[in-house]
């Protein structure tokens, strides 16, 4: 049968593939939910513990830990044809093992709609299936929908905060993220305009803060800025977004923005949402219900 390659974003080569593969490993919940929604899930014999969509097919599949801590002996123990990784989702020592173990291993790593459209593209052509290939045909055409939208309303100034926490002294912090994230490409496809897009994170988190002098970055990822109070006021957001996950954020996080961030048009017009997490960071099929119930909270 003719070799399927596979591009693996950025990793250190493809990948040959010389037939579909009938034994696969998940070690990333949104690939895990986009195999299921592509007609692809018989294939699935391993996932992570964090792996919950679709529920109601997942039950009886072997648990193999946190896509962080993956327990390797019982992922090669499955004898999978591909393990399928991310890139940000999981260490490079987990990848280097499984490798060295003479597994097939795909890193992706999409940072965009498009390059997550082209992964899932990818995994209907290494798998050639027709109706899978008419399905995400229909995603293309929600992106197109949503693209041709955007022409017609007027961008709304957007704040994303994906984790929060204090300095010793008390001093409350916000990490959000910039435009080399899927979350910003994704705000932006519903109508969102990211107020953080193009601050880079700065280190230590005093630098962060504001109150110290920053180090060079390096090879150090600056794309999760942290911001504070003042800095989030000084942008105005109109609309806030609380999501579950990672950080889970709760109505009380709602009532404590409204407090701090008093006076802002996000504050002012009530427009503060607590939104499940996966719809703004899976990447992958979850895109679909994205497009179905995100843009509302923009109009």
């Amino acid at each position: 049968m003719k070799s399927i390659e596979i591009d693996t974003n950025g990793h250190k080569r493809a990948l040959h593939l010389s037939s579909p593969p009938k034994r696969v490993v998940s070690l990333v919940p949104s690939m895990t939910e986009s195999l299921f929604d592509l007609g692809f899930g018989d294939a699935v014999v391993g996932i992570t513990d964090f792996c919950v969509h679709p529920e109601e097919h997942l039950a009886g599949i072997q648990r193999i830990g946190g896509p962080k801590k993956p327990r390797l002996d019982e992922i090669i123990g499955l004898n999978p044809d591909l393990v399928l990784a991310n890139q940000e989702e999981n260490t490079p020592n987990t990848v280097k093992s499984l490798e060295s173990a003479g597994l097939a291993v795909w890193v992706t790593f999409p940072k965009t709609i498009r390059q997550s459209l082209d992964v899932l593209w990818a995994i209907v052509g290494i798998f050639r299936d027709q109706e899978a290939a008419i399905r995400l045909q229909t995603l293309e055409k929600s992106v197109e929908w949503a693209e041709s939208a955007l022409a017609e309303t007027q961008p709304r100034r957007c704040f994303c905060p994906i984790w929060q926490s204090e300095t010793p002294s008390g001093l409350r912090w916000w990490m959000t993220v910039n435009q080399d994230t899927y979350i910003h490409d994704l705000l932006r496809l519903v109508g969102g305009q990211n107020i953080f897009s193009h601050r880079l994170r700065r280190y230590p988190l005093e630098a962060d803060l504001g109150l110290g002098e920053a180090e060079e970055a390096g090879e150090r990822d600056q794309r999760y800025p942290r911001v504070t109070a003042d800095e989030i006021r000084s942008l105005e957001p109109e609309i806030i977004l609380l999501p579950s996950e990672p950080f889970s954020f709760t109505k009380t996080d709602c009532q404590g923005l409204e407090t701090i961030l008093s006076g802002t048009p996000a504050v002012s017009e009530g427009w503060i949402y607590l939104v499940e997490g996966s719809l703004l960071s899976w990447h992958g099929t979850r895109l679909a219900r994205s497009l179905q119930e995100l843009p509302a909270l923009f109009r």
